[in-house]
């Protein structure tokens, strides 16, 4: 039994414990991408070419059963709807921002750079136009 002048100590040190596992695992997240004023990004000049290239050979509502690679039924990227309500989504598992860079999809294949990951982030920010 620790000595009552320890027992704070070790109850803190346990306390701190708990929450850096509670931590540990998360690898998607929110990046923190804003919208800048002045954006210039569009589906016709990045988010077009960006799904196409990276997420459609998986999220397309052309595709079913094994060919969609795990990719649920519905969540569909290759129309602007779509894109915009899985937003949040997209971002935290592909996107990069101030707060993270998420490289959790695609999974395999060609990836996007880093770079990349920023405009799809401000692009998905202000609202995939």
């Amino acid at each position: 039994m620790p000595s009552p002048h320890f027992r704070p100590l070790i109850a803190a040190l346990c306390g701190a414990a708990v929450l850096v596992l509670a931590g540990c695992g998360e690898s998607t997240g929110p990046t923190g991408a804003t919208c800048p004023s002045g954006s210039t990004l569009t589906a016709q000049n990045f988010g077009n070419a960006f799904m196409n290239q990276y997420c459609n050979r998986c999220h397309s509502s052309t595709l079913s059963g094994a060919a969609r690679q795990d990719a649920p039924p519905g969540v569909d990227f290759d129309t602007l709807e779509g894109v915009r309500r899985e937003a949040k989504d997209i971002d935290a598992w592909s996107g990069s921002g101030p707060d993270r860079t998420n490289t959790e999809m695609p999974p395999n294949g060609s990836m996007p750079t880093t770079e990349e990951r920023k405009k799809l982030s401000e692009w998905l920010a202000c609202g995939a136009p």
